[in-house]
């Protein structure tokens, strides 16, 4: 695949956009991950076969596009998802949000709410850079974050660790969701397996819980991990998605 470029207030974004009936489909990726991932391409080739339109793109410091990850921020990330959303889409959407792009989505929701159909969170990580990161730091990290700028942190599906730099926490700490009321009404379906090692699968419940919608609902698999990418969780996520709707003409 070759993507489309699209020029961005962070950089230039790399972006594959499908014509087809609304509502668009855009996949939002998480932490480190790019377009080409498992869950965006199995979204892409579902989209392709039901007619339906269909957005991916990689996030400045990610994948095709320009910057620097240590650079980044949900801020800067959810600016990038609205800006190509806004560039290459019309009309109504569906936010697919991954781990990470769970919490994009609901930025970028509620920068246009009326154009979201429906959300769908796949893992969804609302407010990890506080409780995830920042709440599990030691005097060490905090420290060298605070004269460096950066601090590499572990991570299972990189063996160099992630580089997170000090505007993820400062930017995340202005955006932390899980406190009040999100006030977002339209559906919205959560998907998280309890195996999940990386976001703990309760993050999911207190989502629902915040956000305004009543047509909320989340799906608990007891055997799934963090990334629900095995076939079942393709399915179960195709299925979740037929149930929101189609525009036609």
């Amino acid at each position: 695949m070759q993507p489309a470029i699209h020029s961005g207030p962070n950089g230039a974004i790399a972006y594959e956009r499908l014509a087809g009936h609304g509502p668009t489909v855009v996949f939002l990726g998480g932490l480190r991950s790019d377009m080409t991932g498992t869950k965006a391409s199995f979204l892409r080739d579902w989209c392709t076969a039901r007619g339906q339109a269909f957005l991916r793109f990689d996030y400045t410091g990610h994948g095709a596009s320009e910057g620097r990850f240590e650079e980044g921020s949900i801020g800067a990330w959810a600016a990038d998802a609205l800006s190509v959303i806004g560039a290459v889409t019309t009309g109504r959407l569906i936010l697919v949000g991954s781990s990470m792009g769970g919490w994009v989505m609901l930025e970028a929701a509620l920068a246009i709410p009326d154009r979201v159909a429906a959300l769908v969170g796949i893992a969804a990580a609302p407010d990890f850079t506080e409780e995830l990161m920042w709440d599990s730091f030691d005097d060490d990290q905090r420290e060298a974050l605070a004269r460096d700028g950066i601090v590499t942190l572990p991570n299972p599906y990189d063996p160099a660790g992630y580089p997170i730099g000090r505007a993820l926490i400062e930017d995340g700490r202005t955006r932390l969701r899980l406190r009040r009321t999100i006030p977002l009404t339209c559906p919205a379906r959560l998907l998280h397996g309890q195996r999940d090692a990386e976001v703990p699968w309760d993050t999911s419940l207190r989502l629902a819980e915040r956000l305004a919608g009543e047509d909320v609902a989340v799906t608990l698999i007891k055997d799934g991990d963090h990334r629900l990418s095995r076939e079942a969780d393709l399915a179960l996520l195709a299925q979740t998605l037929s149930t929101l709707g189609e525009d036609r003409p």
